[in-house]
C-alpha cells in the first residue's frame, strides 16, 4: 500500500525524508501544496495526481487538505494519519499575522525563508540551537519561494469540525507532547470527531514531528497500520 504524504505550510517533500527511511520498502507518493487557492482546491489537485489507493498522511496544514481528500474520494483512502494538525479555524489574530507577513513580503526584495522566530516556535525548546534542523526548515521555504508563501498565507483555514463524522476510513491522530503550535486539545477534538479513530502522542518533539522524531513517528504509524491489517504496512521501522 502506497503512503501518500501531504506536507504542511511552507514544507516540501523533504519533510518526509527521514521518516520514509524508517518505513521499510513501502512505496511512497507526494502531494504538492504549491498550487491552489483553497483547501478544497489543493485537495482536488492532489487527488488528480494521486495513486488509486493509499494510506493518506497529512501534516499540519496538510491535515486540512488530507481530510478534504478523504471526504472527496472516500473509496481511495485505505487509512488516514493526521500529524500535528487541527480542525479549528484560524483565529482572528492568526489571520492578522499571516496577512501582515504576506503584505510585508510583497514589498521585500527577496524571500529568505521563514524567520528564525517562526521556525523556533515550531520546534521543541531543546532544539533552539540545532542549526542544522533550523536550516532544513528554512531551506524548504526558500525552495518554495515567495509566491507560495503569499498563496498559502492567504488561504483560509475554516473549521471542518462538523464534517469530521464524514470520514469513514481508519484514522490515527498523532500529537506531539511539546507542540507549541497545536495543543493536545485540538488533537482530542479530531479524535472525538472522527469515528473509531485513535490518538497517539509523540514525546520529546515539537510541532515538526516528521523532522524531530521520524523513528518514533514511523514506529507509531506502522504499529497502528498493522493493527488495522492494512496491506503493505506489516513491517517494523528500520534504522
Amino acid at each position: 500500500m502506497t503512503f501518500l504524504f501531504v506536507p504542511g505550510f511552507m514544507a516540501d517533500r523533504t519533510l518526509w525524508t527521514e521518516l520514509i527511511g524508517h518505513l521499510g520498502d513501502a512505496p511512497v507518493a507526494f502531494a504538492d501544496m504549491d498550487r491552489g487557492e483553497s483547501i478544497e482546491e489543493m485537495a482536488t489537485m492532489a487527488l488528480a495526481r494521486a495513486p488509486d489507493e493509499y494510506v493518506l498522511v497529512g501534516f499540519s496544514m496538510g491535515g486540512y487538505v488530507a481530510r478534504a481528500m478523504a471526504r472527496l474520494a472516500p473509496e481511495r483512502a485505505r487509512a488516514l494519519i493526521l500529524i500535528a494538525t487541527s480542525a479549528r479555524a484560524d483565529t482572528p489574530e492568526q489571520s492578522r499575522r499571516k496577512a501582515a507577513a504576506a503584505a510585508q513580503l510583497e514589498s521585500a526584495p527577496a524571500f529568505s525563508g521563514l524567520s528564525r522566530t517562526s521556525i523556533l516556535s515550531s520546534l521543541h525548546k531543546d532544539r533552539a540551537h540545532d542549526e542544522a534542523l533550523i536550516g532544513r526548515v528554512r531551506a524548504m521555504g526558500v525552495r518554495l519561494g515567495n509566491s507560495v508563501f503569499l498563496r498559502q498565507s492567504t488561504i483560509p483555514r475554516d473549521t471542518d469540525m462538523s464534517e469530521l463524522s464524514q470520514i469513514r476510513c481508519p484514522t490515527l491522530v498523532v500529537a506531539a507532547r511539546e507542540d507549541r503550535l497545536r495543543k493536545l486539545d485540538e488533537a482530542l477534538e479530531l479524535k472525538n470527531g472522527i469515528k473509531e479513530s485513535k490518538l497517539a502522542i509523540i514525546e520529546a518533539s515539537g510541532h515538526m514531528v516528521p523532522l524531530e522524531a521520524p523513528k518514533a513517528l514511523a514506529r507509531t504509524m506502522l504499529n497502528w497500520l498493522s493493527e488495522q491489517s492494512i496491506g503493505g504496512a506489516n513491517r517494523s521501522p528500520t534504522g
